[in-house]
């Protein structure tokens, strides 16, 4: 039985980076900002009351400090956001589907066909209002999602998700 075991050496590898990406709907950063913002107003809210009804004398000469510290805090996380979107994109193919994000730390993940379990569509409210989908894989022994892609046409989403259902069912 061994005798028929082969095992041969890879000598060229296949070079990922050279795929055809597609990036996600340009309006999704729009659905980013306005999330970015539905987080952030709350939070300043939150601070501007602190400072007119809570804060004591002695913090009231640092305020001017604790607002710079919050505005360059909005303003690096928007602009990671800023800058890091280009880089979040995806492609389906034959036999996988890859997504690759991240500015400072890029992420690049690839779930073969033959993995997964099922594959989902998740619509949030805000998401909904441009038309947009999120792309969850799940593949087996996990209960998180191996694989999510956001921002992408609920159109698109769909027939991604019936190829993956196709594939899968082969």
């Amino acid at each position: 039985m061994m005798e028929n075991f082969k095992n041969d050496v890879v000598l060229e590898l296949p070079n990922i980076t050279e795929i055809a990406f597609t990036k996600v709907d340009k309006n999704y950063f729009k659905v980013i900002c306005i999330n970015f913002l539905l987080f952030f107003i709350p939070l300043l809210v939150v601070l501007i009351v602190l400072h007119h009804f809570v804060i004591s004398e002695e913090f009231l000469g640092k305020t001017t400090f604790i607002y710079i510290a919050f505005f360059l805090f909005f303003e690096y996380i928007f602009l990671h956001l800023f800058l890091g979107f280009p880089k979040r994109k995806y492609a389906v193919r034959e036999k996988d589907i890859s997504y690759t994000s991240g500015l400072f730390i890029k992420k690049m993940t690839t779930v073969p066909f033959s993995r997964i379990q099922h594959v989902e569509i998740d619509e949030k409210p805000v998401s909904r209002l441009f038309d947009l989908a999120a792309l969850s894989v799940y593949t087996a022994g996990d209960s998180s999602d191996d694989l999510e892609i956001k921002g992408i046409k609920k159109e698109t989403a769909q027939q991604i998700k019936e190829f993956i259902s196709t594939k899968i069912n082969e």
